[in-house]
């Protein structure tokens, strides 16, 4: 049986079901949100980063050019290499902020 995980996008306060197989990002795309700049997807190119507030995770290696070592120990990730183990809460902080935290009715 498919276990989910439910992850809060701290800035708008909406909530998305993450397959514990998918990356955070595979899910936030579920979510419908037009204009979600995806870059490579393997952790090189820094578009989807996000800070994880609160909740577990596994990670993949990402690139030191958009993720330090410190920020990394903080949470700060590329949600296309993070995949939940419990729910979580995370702000997005890379390039796709724009549109993941657009209110409805536009901005």
């Amino acid at each position: 049986m498919a276990t989910y995980y439910q992850v809060t996008i701290a800035e708008t306060g909406e909530t998305y079901r993450c397959l514990e197989s998918r990356t955070l990002l595979e899910g936030m795309e579920a979510l419908g949100k037009k204009g979600i700049p995806v870059g490579c997807r393997n952790g090189g190119c820094g578009v989807c980063k996000v800070h994880i507030t609160d909740g577990s995770y596994t990670k993949r290696v990402m690139s030191r050019e958009y993720v330090s070592e410190e920020e990394e120990k903080q949470g700060c990730l590329l949600s296309c290499r993070v995949k939940p183990t419990s729910d979580l809460t995370l702000s997005v902080v890379g390039k796709m902020k724009k549109n993941v935290c657009r209110q409805h009715g536009g901005t």
